[in-house]
């Protein structure tokens, strides 16, 4: 590693009373190639929890990239209370260092999320092209439609039921639904992020076949919402599930790619992996190559 000594110098110290004049932001800056992933963590634990130092490595140690990661109001040290309004504010905050201190442009920086992530991420990503702001690329993992949809079918840590025993009694659901405050309307925001796009897009969309906590079928809502913007006229379900049948490779282990393009320069994936689970996903290759992609670099 270019920068191996000066990090390691960096890392004796806990704490930076003012980053600006930490070693790695100088890194961050001062390299005009700087190219920036900007990660938003899950519902449970904080920036440093478990399978997460192991997913920013497999990120960085076989790149350029610098990986900046928060935690939201009310995990980890972060001071306050969570809401959907304040951790998207906290997201946009994120990325408005990163343009406005850290002076890396939109067009080299990949904003991604997991699990309670992607909905920060899909928040994110519609605020700024509200703006006319367009990031290198937008990554959901292990993402979900919305949070009512989600918790009719979600179990906790894969094995406790929040919402689902009560789904054979669909007026009941709903007036459990109606009780959720938070909606998270991922599926709605990508479509608006799709609509707005003036010049490129990367969103990928990637999921384990085998996460037990939200099942890949909530991709599949975030993929027919993003796509479906695309789309000149509306399609009944059956025509759209057709019609992304032509777009898809399967591959015997049931994992598979579905790629739609669109004018401008608008590109969406979902990639269903055989393995991985909630969690390690994160590791997968499919990650890495994603961000690849958004960065223009050679894969296909």
């Amino acid at each position: 590693m270019k920068h191996e000594a000066k990090l390691q110098t960096a890392q004796q110290v806990d704490f930076s009373s003012d980053v600006t004049k930490s070693i790695p932001f100088g890194l961050l800056k001062n390299n005009p190639e700087t190219r920036l992933v900007i990660y938003f963590h899950g519902n449970a634990g904080h920036i440093a929890q478990g399978f997460r130092t192991d997913s920013y490595h497999t990120l960085t140690d076989s790149s350029h990239y610098h990986v900046l990661a928060i935690d939201y109001r009310g995990f980890g040290k972060s001071t306050g209370t969570p809401s959907e309004v304040g951790l998207i504010h906290d997201g946009v905050a994120a990325v408005d260092w990163a343009m406005n201190v850290a002076g890396i442009p939109a067009g080299r920086i990949v904003i991604m999320g997991q699990s309670l992530g992607t909905g920060v991420t899909s928040a994110v990503a519609e605020h700024f092209a509200m703006q006319g702001i367009e990031f290198a690329g937008v990554i959901l993992v292990a993402g979900f439609s919305n949070l009512p949809s989600l918790l009719s079918s979600y179990a906790a840590g894969g094995l406790i039921p929040v919402l689902s025993p009560i789904r054979v009694i669909p007026p009941l659901l709903r007036f459990f639904q109606s009780f959720i405050v938070d909606k998270w309307k991922s599926a709605d925001r990508l479509a608006r992020v799709v609509n707005l796009t003036q010049t490129r897009l990367r969103l990928t969309l990637i999921h384990a076949r085998n996460d037990l906590e939200i099942p890949c079928r909530e991709s599949d809502v975030l993929f027919k919402s993003a796509s479906s913007a695309i789309l000149n006229e509306g399609l009944t379900d059956d025509d759209f599930l057709s019609w992304k049948e032509h777009r898809t490779l399967r591959r015997d282990d049931g994992s598979f790619l579905t790629i739609a393009k669109a004018n401008p320069d608008i590109i969406i994936r979902q990639e269903v992996v055989p393995y991985g689970g909630h969690n390690d996903v994160m590791m997968s290759s499919a990650v890495s190559l994603a961000i690849m992609r958004a960065f223009k670099l050679n894969v296909n």
